[in-house]
Formats: C-alpha cells, structure tokens, sequence
C-alpha cells in the first residue's frame, strides 16, 4: 500500500523557510526536497527528523520467468 507524502513549508517572519517531508524515510527526504532547496538559495541549517534515520521502505515485484513445467 502507498503511503501518503507531504511537503509543509513554514515561512517565518525573517524570510526564511523550513522544508518538512512527511512520510517519507531515510535518503528519499531529501531526494524529494532537494530541487526546492536549489530553488530557494542558500540552506543555512539542516535538521534531520527521526524518520530520516528510519530504514527506507523498499517495494519489490517479484516476476517468474520460464523455469515451467513445459510438459502439458
């Protein structure tokens, strides 16, 4: 099952923005963010939540290839 992912940004009165993914773990963070922060300029501080240090979730698909019972 997917799970849902979020961006919220938070402006604060000097003019700087906070970036925080939700539902997302490990690298994929900052994967997601990365183009925002290019956008932005210059990154000043980067504070990693707990669910960067969470293990990334991995969907596989398994697929069987040949290896059938050819006599029918």
């Amino acid at each position: 099952m997917a799970t849902k992912t979020e961006i919220e940004f938070t402006i604060n009165e000097d003019g700087s923005v906070e970036i925080h993914p939700k539902g997302v773990k490990g690298k994929k963070c900052t994967d997601l963010t990365r183009e925002i922060e290019e956008a932005l300029g210059i990154v000043k501080n980067v504070t990693y939540s707990q669910e960067y240090y969470e293990q990334e979730e991995t969907n596989y698909t398994t697929v069987n290839v040949g290896g059938g019972d050819d006599n029918k």
